[in-house]
């Protein structure tokens, strides 16, 4: 049997984490030759959080505030982390997306005991890098409202983001221009 196998795509808004995690993922399961479990942060707390962030503040778009990171963050990546945990207790590999900044600078996909997953998780992070104003360019024109904030309050944003730690299960991705020598080269760290 094989260890649980964790892959998680990484890194701040408007890097495109999702729309590269999902091409990879029919590439990751032909090589590996096991299917994934797919989880993005957006798909699995978007209702909900809009739902109680419309309560807690009137503003069912707010995901950046002071008021969301202090009372919705924490409860919204321990959900994904609990879905996490199930699946690979199911022997799954699972593929999750969403920033996990804390998590992740804390070093706590090293330890996976610490989140509570099984203690031979293989982890391993894409982290998705763009430059800080392409990736405003993109967030601009996505017009999501969830972003609202952000561009309301960029230079504060950008206080929140932060470089990854040097880890050899971490690998950057400069997502600016699809490279497919860099992605090949993604594809085979994910599964080393």
């Amino acid at each position: 049997m094989n260890p649980p196998r964790l892959i998680l795509f990484a890194g701040h808004a408007g890097t495109g984490k999702t729309t590269l995690a999902k091409q990879a993922l029919p590439v990751l399961a032909a090589r590996s030759g096991r299917d994934f479990f797919f989880l993005d942060k957006d798909t699995a707390y978007g209702a909900f959080s809009s739902h109680i962030m419309g309560l807690l503040t009137g503003d069912p778009a707010d995901r950046d505030s002071p008021i969301y990171l202090q009372h919705l963050r924490d409860r919204e990546y321990g959900g994904l982390l609990d879905i996490t945990r199930e699946n690979l207790a199911l022997d799954l590999q699972v593929m999750l997306v969403g920033p996990f900044t804390r998590e992740i600078m804390a070093g706590k996909f090293f330890r996976p005991q610490e989140l509570g997953l099984p203690a031979n998780t293989v982890c391993r992070i894409a982290w998705i890098d763009l430059p800080s104003d392409e990736a405003r360019r993109r967030i601009e024109r996505r017009a999501d409202a969830r972003d609202a904030w952000k561009l309301a309050h960029w230079d504060s944003y950008l206080q929140r983001r932060v470089e990854p730690p040097e880890h050899p299960g971490i690998l950057r991705f400069d997502n600016s221009a699809f490279d497919a020598a860099a992605f090949n080269k993604l594809i085979k760290h994910l599964l080393d």
